[in-house]
């Protein structure tokens, strides 16, 4: 497992991935290949959080979930990082904020299920984080109409790009966002854990 600053030129387009993989699964790694198809972007960071602070529930160790992570981004501009504990942050809205003063010249983009824009207004800062970084939202089963009648994308129904305009959103000022709609993996870490595959039992080893 690295530690270090993953690294990023100015000018490159870089699509920011963030959560508490708990564990990863072929979800986030088809998430990422679009990501990088539709938006044009030269690399995608996993970055594997400390934890969720919407959610109660303890993840397993940082240093179990970064190498199961790594196994699973089986593509070359894909980056497994623990960035947001390098820069001491809890918060999308402090990370991309510390991101962008890090990585000048770069162009970020968020990365989310479109589950997550149902609860984006949930967020700390949340329109802070729309209108720092153009973002680019997955539909996954069940959650279209749900994400389309977001109090987000309600609010920021201007700021949508259609899908033809995906390879622009990188670029885009923000506010921007991109909804773009596919036929998703159903996987999910919760339906991982349940069937007994991610374990407290292995978190013990690994830890030890």
């Amino acid at each position: 497992m690295s530690m270090g600053w993953p690294s990023a030129r100015a000018g490159q387009a870089v699509g920011l991935l963030g959560g508490s993989f708990d564990p990863a699964h072929e979800g986030h790694l088809a998430i990422t290949r679009e990501a990088i198809r539709r938006f044009r972007l030269d690399r995608v960071w996993w970055m594997v959080s400390p934890g969720n602070p919407l959610k109660a529930r303890r993840p397993a160790p940082m240093a179990q979930r970064i190498a199961q992570a790594e196994t699973v981004a089986r593509h070359p501009k894909i980056c497994v990082t623990p960035i947001e504990t390098l820069l001491g942050t809890r918060h999308t809205a402090q990370t991309l904020d510390r991101l962008r003063a890090r990585y000048v010249g770069v162009n970020f983009v968020w990365l989310m299920g479109a589950d997550n824009l149902v609860q984006l207004h949930e967020w700390r800062d949340w329109h802070h984080i729309v209108q720092t970084v153009p973002m680019g939202v997955f539909a996954r089963p069940g959650d279209r109409l749900g994400a389309r009648l977001s109090r987000a994308a309600r609010i920021y129904r201007g700021a949508r790009l259609p899908m033809r305009a995906a390879p622009l959103l990188a670029r885009a000022p923000a506010p921007a966002w991109c909804f773009v709609n596919l036929p998703m993996s159903s996987a999910s870490s919760t339906a991982i854990r349940a069937a007994g595959n991610w374990s407290p039992c292995m978190r013990k080893l690994v830890k030890a």
